[in-house]
């Protein structure tokens, strides 16, 4: 019980630096879009780059972020949810009965196709 506790913690540990890592480079990469548009006098082209650029940091970083936390948490829940069913009993298997059912009908395979 007590590894799992240790676990969570260390799991929230890693989500909130992970998203403080985020947070701040999400607002270092604004400050330097708005210093460098700032700077740019008002020369469109280029402040569309600088704007294109910060935007598409900040989208990738934040997308990358929540794609590893979505599959960190994934894999969790799957490890978790395997212990019980490794540890429960097999289940019951049913009596043969004396009869024997018959076997069922193979289907029909589909009609040919004629060119």
């Amino acid at each position: 019980m007590a590894r799992v506790i240790q676990d969570t913690e260390l799991e929230k540990d890693r989500a909130r630096y992970g998203l403080l890592a985020v947070v701040v480079s999400i607002l270092g990469i604004s400050g330097v879009a708005i210093f460098g548009v700032w700077r740019l006098d008002g020369d469109k082209a280029v402040i569309v780059g600088v704007l294109t650029a910060a935007f598409t940091a900040v989208s990738s970083m934040t997308t990358a972020y929540l794609g590893i936390k979505a599959v960190s948490n994934t894999a969790q829940s799957m490890a978790r949810g395997d212990r019980p069913r490794r540890e429960s009993a097999p289940a019951a298997t049913p009596a043969p009965s004396a009869t024997p059912e018959p076997a069922p009908a193979a289907p029909e395979p589909p009609a040919q196709r004629t060119p």
